[in-house]
């Protein structure tokens, strides 16, 4: 694995014949959660069973968490007023868009742009997803660019941005999604990534579905499907 720096974004390379980024082979990225470390995520290369010659890139969230060592974040949640809705057992308004989404999103894509000039991202075969707050704005990304993507990985992520993003969903029909959740998540409640998997498949999205007994994780029953999902769409990418 190696580390650079793409538009402020420290990300992790990984995969590839080289087993740091190297080749020509399809890329996977995948986007930490909220108040998680850049690196949270880095060791799912060696978890998840694809072909060698996919690459992976992790990157790091721009904003530093204040008394959280280490943690990181794609924008500021107000964790107080999140407590107390949840204390109220206020429902969740799936139109909001946070502030500083918008400049989370612009940055990656960014970063992607130099990221694509420096290792090369093969047009229809980079898969962007991510966990939690990561799986949202790689939602956000997917609906509101026009970069070519060959899959959407959605892991414990749920609707924002519902009106903008379904004006949006429309011009990505076709494109695969892998989506998993637990049924106890006590971050992101089950119902609000089940209104993200409806609106997906209604504007034709198919998504591969992965509910699993548990919280706001990653187990590995899911890496294991997403392992398949990922290698079904880099052998597709590979033949085309």
């Amino acid at each position: 694995m190696r580390l650079r720096t793409y538009h402020g974004l420290e990300v992790r390379l990984a995969g590839g014949p080289d087993r740091e980024g190297g080749g020509d082979g399809p890329v996977v990225i995948l986007l930490h959660g909220f108040g998680a470390p850049g690196d949270d995520l880095a060791s799912l290369w060696r978890m998840l069973r694809v072909p060698d010659r996919v690459r992976f890139a992790f990157p790091a969230a721009p904003l530093p968490m204040p008394g959280v060592p280490g943690g990181r974040a794609w924008w500021m949640l107000d964790m107080e007023q999140l407590a107390r809705d949840a204390a109220s057992g206020r429902k969740r308004d799936f139109n909001v868009v946070p502030d500083g989404v918008a400049a989370a999103r612009e940055q990656l894509l960014a970063a992607l742009d130099e990221l694509d000039r420096d290792i090369g991202l093969p047009a229809n075969r980079v898969v962007l997803g991510g966990f939690s707050q990561g799986a949202m704005l790689a939602c956000d990304t997917v609906a509101r660019s026009e970069r070519p993507f060959a899959g959407l990985v959605v892991l414990s992520g749920c609707l924002m941005a519902q009106r903008d993003w379904d004006a949006r969903w429309p011009l990505r029909a076709g494109l695969p999604v892998f989506q998993s959740h637990g049924t106890d998540d006590p971050i992101l409640p089950f119902d609000a990534a089940a209104h993200l998997r409806d609106a997906l498949r209604r504007h034709g999205l198919p998504v591969t579905w992965q509910e699993f007994r548990g919280g706001h994780e990653i187990p590995l029953p899911v890496l294991d499907e997403l392992g398949a999902f990922l290698t079904g769409l880099c052998g597709d990418a590979e033949t085309s």
